[in-house]
C-alpha cells in the first residue's frame, strides 16, 4: 500500500489549496483518478461533491469534512483520525465502529463483507 503524499495534479492541488468550489467545477471534466492516495491532513473541504471519487489510501487527520456525503465514495484505506465528521454520510459497508476507530486512532478504514 502506498503512503498518502503530495501531488502535482490539477485537482488534487485544488483541494490541497482548499479551492472546493473549483474543484466541483472542473472534477467532471479532469482525470479523477490521482486523488487516492493523497495527503489532505488539516485542509476544509467542506462542500466538496465527492460523488464517485476514489480518496483509497488517503490521509484525513484534522481535516474538516463537515457535511460531504460519501456513500459513492471509495474510502477503503483512509484515515480520519481527529477529522471534523458532522453531518457526513458514509458507504453502507462502513460500520460506525469502523469510523469511530479511524477518527479516535488513525486506523485506516476497512468495508464489511457481508
Amino acid at each position: 500500500m502506498d503512503k498518502p503524499h503530495i501531488k502535482t495534479d490539477p485537482l488534487y492541488q485544488l483541494l490541497r489549496q482548499e479551492d472546493v468550489k473549483a474543484f466541483n467545477e472542473q472534477r467532471d471534466s479532469l482525470d479523477c483518478s490521482n486523488l487516492r492516495n493523497g495527503d489532505y491532513r488539516g485542509r476544509d473541504l467542506r462542500n466538496m461533491n465527492a460523488k464517485d471519487l476514489d480518496f483509497s489510501n488517503s490521509y484525513f487527520r484534522n481535516a474538516d469534512l463537515s457535511g460531504i456525503d460519501f456513500r459513492s465514495t471509495n474510502l477503503q484505506g483512509a484515515s480520519f483520525l481527529d477529522a471534523k465528521l458532522s453531518g457526513v454520510y458514509f458507504p453502507e459497508e462502513l460500520s460506525a465502529e469502523e469510523i469511530r476507530l479511524s477518527l479516535d486512532t488513525g486506523t485506516r478504514l476497512r468495508y464489511r463483507k457481508d
